[in-house]
């Protein structure tokens, strides 16, 4: 089961220090681990939503670390896209796994899967029992169809406006974290399905 998804940056951003990364969007999925942990019970509901996000603050740290030694090991430049260049650039994407120790952030042991598209970062964290080439799959599919129907490699575009857009797609190819696998057919249905939702 998938335990989040984001989108952040992987890219200085003016406002922001060298290291740092803002995430534009996060989805949890599963149990609040707040809940379950002896340790965190008493903590109040603000707590808990803060220490979530340190947790999905961690993760985005940790992606855009790996991407930056990605991109510096492989010498590659950046070229600014425009829109239309989406399938392009999807290609072109860095991408890469991370292994999250127990404790680093969250209580397991967990696989994080991440591309880097431009300056942005599109990341699933996974348990470490799934099956990374379908979470590999399921994230490229998310990342195109961000692209595609978001138009997220515009100039001014505001990831942070469109997120019942993404929660939409989520619902559709990512329904409560659950990988699917998926034959061409259905893979079809859904995206016809995803694209009349997101034209509404």
């Amino acid at each position: 089961m998938v335990r989040c998804f984001l989108i952040h940056t992987v890219c200085p951003v003016g406002a922001l220090t060298a290291g740092e990364s803002r995430v534009l969007y996060s989805r949890l999925f599963g149990p609040d681990e707040a809940v379950l942990s002896k340790q965190q019970r008493e903590f109040t509901p603000e707590e808990r939503r803060l220490l979530q996000k340190e947790k999905v603050s961690v993760v985005a740290r940790r992606v855009r670390s790996a991407v930056s030694l990605s991109r510096e090991a492989s010498g590659r430049q950046l070229v600014d896209a425009v829109p239309g260049d989406e399938a392009l650039v999807l290609q072109d994407a860095d991408s890469g796994v991370v292994r999250l120790r127990a404790g680093e952030p969250f209580s397991e042991e967990m696989s994080v899967l991440w591309l880097g598209v431009q300056s942005l970062g599109f990341t699933l964290v996974c348990e470490p029992h799934d099956n990374l080439l379908l979470a590999e799959g399921v994230l490229r599919n998310l990342t195109r169809h961000c692209l595609d129907n978001l138009h997220m490699l515009g100039q001014g575009s505001e990831v942070l406006l469109k997120s019942s857009r993404i929660d939409v797609l989520l619902s559709r190819l990512l329904p409560h974290g659950q990988l699917l696998f998926l034959n061409h057919r259905f893979t079809q249905s859904l995206e016809k399905e995803a694209a009349s939702s997101m034209a509404k």
